[in-house]
C-alpha cells in the first residue's frame, strides 16, 4: 500500500472508529449516529473520492478509494459511502459535476436496463438499488434505441421508489423512471457499458465483504478467548481451533481476491479480459467466503451470536447482503464460464498465469 493509500485509509478508519462503532449503532434505535458520521466524511471530502477536483470531488486515485472501502467494510457502515463513491466515479467518466449528499447508482443490476427515450427523457425500473431512498440524486447509466450508452445525473425525488430491505436491514429499493427528465446527460465514453460498470461495482462489494470477514474473525477470536464451558476456554477445543482456522482461511481467501481485483482495476488502462478475469473472480469468491465465514462465525458464537444485541449480524448480514448486489456469483460465474469459452481452451492458461 503506497503512503497516500495509508493516509486516505487511516482517515477513514479513524472517522469510523469515532462515529461507527457497533455496540454503540446497535444501541441507538433512532439512528442519530448516522447525520455526524455523514458530516464527518464528508468533510473529509471521502464520499466525492473518486471525483476529479474539476467536477467538485477529491480528486483521489482508485487505489485511495478501494482502500476506504476496505475499511467500511471493516466497520460494516450502514450509510451510502459505497453507493455515492460508484456514483460519483459514473458521473466523472462524463465529465459530470457531482453534487453535494448522498447518492447512489441506478441500474444496480447487470439484468436491469435503464433507456434513453428520443426526447432525452429516462424511463426504466431498476430493482435492488442500495440506499435509494436515502439518495438526494441517482447517477445513471442509460441506453438508446441505437445501443448508445450516456450517463445522467438525476434528481430523485423525479422517481417512483419504492422502498424494499436487504437482508442487512439497509434499503434495498425499487426504482421507477417514468419519462424523467434528467439534471444533465452527457455522452459515454467509448467502450464504456454496463458491464464495466457492474464490475466496478462488483469489486467494491468485494472489498466490502472482505473487510467484514476481517471483522468477523477478530470478533470471533475475542470471544472464544472469553467463554468458558467445561471449565476451559472454548478456544482451546479442537473443534474451535478448527473452525477459526477455517474462517481464517475464507477471510484470507476473500481479502486476496478482493485486493487483486482493486490493484487490476487501479492500474489498467481499460477494462480487458484481465480485468474482468480478476473483478469476476474477486466478486464469486468473496460472496462464498461470505456464506461460508459468516455460518463459521455464528457456530462459534452459538445463541448468542444470533441476538438482535450481539454486533456479529451486523457483518454478517451485510456481507451475505453484498453478494447480489452488482451482479451475483451465480450470474459472474456464468459470465465467467463465457468469457473461457469464448476465448478457447488454450488461452485459459495464458490468462489465469498472467495474473
Amino acid at each position: 500500500m503506497a503512503e497516500s493509500e495509508n493516509i486516505v485509509a487511516e482517515t477513514a478508519e479513524k472517522i469510523f472508529a469515532d462515529l461507527a462503532d457497533a455496540q454503540t449503532i446497535n444501541r441507538d434505535e433512532k439512528g442519530k449516529w448516522k447525520a455526524p458520521l455523514w458530516q464527518a466524511l464528508t468533510d473529509a471530502g471521502l464520499p466525492l473520492a473518486w471525483v476529479p477536483e474539476d467536477c467538485g470531488g477529491s480528486g483521489a486515485s482508485l487505489a485511495e478509494g478501494f482502500s476506504v472501502l476496505s475499511a467500511a467494510g471493516r466497520f460494516a457502515v450502514a450509510v451510502p459511502l459505497a453507493e455515492t463513491m460508484l456514483a460519483g466515479w459514473l458521473l466523472a467518466q462524463a465529465k459530470i459535476a457531482s453534487p453535494d449528499g448522498e447518492m447512489t447508482v441506478v441500474p444496480a443490476s447487470p439484468k436491469d436496463r435503464i433507456t434513453v427515450n428520443a426526447d432525452g427523457s429516462l424511463s426504466g425500473r431498476a430493482r435492488g438499488v442500495p440506499f435509494a431512498k436515502a439518495a438526494k440524486h441517482f447517477a445513471v447509466l442509460a441506453s438508446d434505441a441505437k445501443g448508445g450508452v450516456s450517463i445522467a445525473l438525476v434528481d430523485a425525488s423525479k422517481c417512483r421508489i419504492e422502498a424494499g430491505i436487504g437482508l442487512g436491514g439497509d434499503n434495498s429499493d425499487t426504482v421507477t423512471l417514468d419519462k424523467v427528465q434528467p439534471v444533465t446527460t452527457k455522452e459515454a465514453p467509448q467502450g464504456f457499458d454496463q458491464t464495466r460498470l457492474m464490475l466496478m461495482g462488483g469489486v467494491a462489494r468485494a472489498l466490502q465483504i472482505a473487510g467484514a470477514l476481517e471483522s468477523m474473525l477478530e470478533i470471533s477470536v475475542r470471544y472464544s478467548n472469553e467463554r468458558v464451558a467445561f471449565e476451559k476456554k472454548i478456544s482451546k477445543f479442537q473443534a474451535v481451533q478448527h473452525n477459526l482456522a477455517r474462517l481464517a482461511g475464507e477471510s484470507a481467501a476473500a481479502l486476496a481476491a478482493a485486493t487483486s481485483a482493486a490493484d487490476a482495476i487501479a492500474n489498467a488502462e481499460t477494462f480487458d479480459d484481465e480485468v474482468f478475469l480478476e473483478a469476476a473472480a474477486a466478486k464469486i469468491r468473496c460472496s462464498e467466503a461470505a456464506e461460508k465465514g459468516g455460518a463459521i462465525a455464528h457456530q462459534v458464537h452459538g445463541a448468542i451470536g444470533f441476538t438482535v444485541e450481539h454486533i456479529l449480524h451486523r457483518y454478517s448480514l451485510r456481507a451475505l447482503a453484498w453478494r447480489d448486489d452488482f451482479g451475483s456469483e451465480s450470474y459472474w460465474a456464468v459470465e465467467l464460464g463465457k468469457l473461457v469459452c469464448n476465448r478457447g481452451a488454450d488461452e485459459l492458461w495464458p490468462l489465469v498465469a498472467s495474473r
